[in-house]
């Protein structure tokens, strides 16, 4: 079994979660072989470097247009035309990958990588069966192509929107996207054991902050608001790479009136959701997945208009987060709920009954499927 994941880094979601799908395909076939790749890189690591780049800019800076832009490209318009004939010639670039890997089932996370492979599909480039893992909590049209075998997406209301912009419905899955198995394990000894490293209580609630890649300000206002909030509890934030945020916060804890421990880039946030009693992040699909799949109620804040402010819409229709808009004045929303141990424990049980903990494994019969009905195919056009 050879599993071609097609992915891109504009966001860390995407690529995350060809991670988490590697991972558990590789743990459970013995056969399988997994290659992951970063397609822009692969193809031009100018072009990436232009694109993702462009991508942080217009979701950071310039929200209206990017809110248009999003709006735009759910329809048919002059920006998917033009889009579509850069990536037509950027397609034939993954011939020689394709080629020399020599897939049973392409998988695609992310856009771009999708209409690639439509593309060379339906050119007669190759012939491999695809499924497109879409990682975010609302359907889009720059998703959707015409040879794509089967979707996988994140909930079952994405059904009703994927039927209206096309998609057959016997081809949508409603698995949810993947993550790593260790964020479904909530580990009580686990949990003892980061809470004594950390130096911080069992018997005091834990608030996680994760910062994401965007932006200082909002993270500072937020910290500043909890700061003030009458309570006794404890923080831990995590910075990822951003290093002038770590450096922010580093001189604020100095005046702190919260025990905080700050962190930089680290693999094993499963272990951090898991201390946590609730998380306030921006919401991205990735985050959002891990989030529900540890069972932790979110308090979302400053969503990218378009995918953000759909999967923040998501959270808060089904009850499993509440909102503080760009963070500037959270305190009081924050404050009543950490207060109110009835609305945690029913926003806790709204992310569990939200139970995607079978999606890898679902995901995985799906390419078993795929590679029987592709090899019984092939066999009946030689016989």
């Amino acid at each position: 079994m050879n599993i071609l994941i097609l992915s891109a880094s504009t966001g860390g979601g995407h690529l995350k979660a060809s991670k988490a799908l590697e991972s558990y395909i590789l743990e459970n076939e013995l056969d399988a072989k997994v290659k992951v790749v970063d397609t822009l890189e692969y193809i031009n690591p100018f072009i990436n470097k232009i694109v993702t780049k462009g991508y942080i800019v217009l979701a950071k800076y310039l929200n209206s247009l990017y809110k248009n832009i999003y709006s735009l490209t759910d329809k048919s318009g002059v920006l998917t035309c033009l889009v579509t004939k850069l990536i037509y010639l950027f397609s034939k670039k993954l011939i020689p990958l394709i080629e020399a890997f020599a897939p049973d089932v392409i998988i695609t996370t992310h856009p771009f990588p999708t209409e690639m492979i439509s593309i060379l599909k339906g050119n007669r480039s190759i012939k491999v069966p695809s499924i497109c893992i879409m990682t975010d909590y609302a359907p889009h049209k720059t998703w959707i192509k015409p040879n794509v075998d089967e979707y996988c997406v994140a909930c079952e209301d994405m059904v009703e929107g994927m039927i209206d912009r096309g998609v057959p419905p016997e081809k949508v899955h409603p698995y949810g996207i993947p993550v790593y198995d260790g964020f479904f394990h909530q580990d009580e000894d686990d949990k003892k054991i980061l809470l004594d490293e950390l130096g911080l209580s069992e018997n005091k609630m834990t608030v996680l902050v994760m910062a994401g890649s965007f932006g200082v300000y909002n993270i500072e206002k937020i910290y500043k608001n909890i700061n003030n909030i009458p309570i006794d509890f404890q923080i831990v934030i995590l910075t990822g790479n951003n290093k002038r945020l770590y450096n922010k916060i580093k001189e604020q804890i100095k005046f702190s009136k919260k025990q905080t421990k700050l962190i930089k880039f680290t693999n094993e946030v499963h272990r951090y959701m898991n201390l946590a009693d609730v998380l306030i992040t921006k919401p991205g699909g990735l985050t959002v997945s891990e989030a529900l799949a540890a069972n932790l109620p979110l308090i979302t804040f400053d969503a990218i208009p378009g995918q953000e402010e759909a999967n923040a819409k998501f959270l808060l229709d089904h009850g499993m987060s509440i909102s503080i808009g760009r963070g500037d004045n959270c305190t009081e929303a924050i404050e009543a709920l950490i207060k109110d141990k009835n609305k945690l424990r029913e926003i806790k049980e709204n992310c569990m009954t939200f139970d995607k903990s079978n999606s890898t494994n679902e995901l995985l019969e799906l390419i078993r499927r795929l590679m029987k009905e592709n090899e019984a195919e092939c066999n009946s056009e030689i016989a």
